[in-house]
């Protein structure tokens, strides 16, 4: 697969970039996708939710009423969720929700991504670039040349940068990582991948 390679003023520069195949055309794995985003999402819960239980109300522990003889249902406690004040039944507790999975199922989750992004045509390649200092006026005028600052963009690099990181980082819808650091859930919450044309290599060997 080819795709042709603009410079940052959005124009066309005749060349072409050289998509691996056998990373941007197979046939995409559905649930391998579901696992990996399912499990970066998982990842990043801190998981530290907690509610009291009746063993944490502070209270006294005596017999609030007698057994028998009332009429109303026995009770033993204070600290009883059925009461105002108690503790709550089956609440949450801090919990780790990381899980692992095989790398290469997300590998295969990683390409059926990228696969499923070139035949939306939601892939760009343009010319590499930097910036002297950090300018998140150029970055904008780049994403509007090439006609994707309405877009959730997400910017590939081959290697770190750290001006294009600065530059773009305050931007509300476009993210930038390197090509060695991409991920499913960054793909696929994306709707236009824009690749450095050297990180075209990078991903071509992953």
């Amino acid at each position: 697969m080819e795709l042709s390679i603009f410079n940052t003023q959005g124009e066309d520069t005749g060349k072409k970039a050289q998509l691996n195949d056998a990373i941007f055309a197979i046939d995409p794995n559905d649930h391998a996708i579901y696992l990996d985003v399912k499990q970066h999402m998982a990842n990043k819960r801190q998981g530290t939710h907690q509610s009291k239980e009746r063993s944490a109300i502070t209270g006294s522990n005596r017999k609030i009423k007698k057994q028998k003889g009332t009429g109303t249902a026995r009770a033993g406690s204070i600290k009883s969720p059925l009461f105002r004040g108690g503790g709550r039944a089956f609440g949450p507790s801090p919990r780790d929700y990381h899980f692992k999975l095989n790398k290469k199922l997300k590998r295969l989750a990683r390409i059926s991504a990228l696969t499923y992004k070139a035949k939306k045509n939601q892939i760009l390649v343009v010319e590499n670039f930097d910036f002297e200092t950090p300018s998140t006026k150029k970055v904008l005028a780049i994403t509007n040349s090439l006609k994707i600052n309405d877009k959730k963009a997400l910017i590939v690099l081959s290697s770190q940068n750290k001006n294009v990181y600065l530059s773009s980082r305050n931007l509300e819808n476009t993210k930038t990582v390197n090509a060695s650091e991409l991920s499913t859930y960054d793909l696929m919450n994306a709707t236009a991948v824009l690749f450095f044309e050297d990180a075209i290599n990078v991903v071509n060997d992953i």
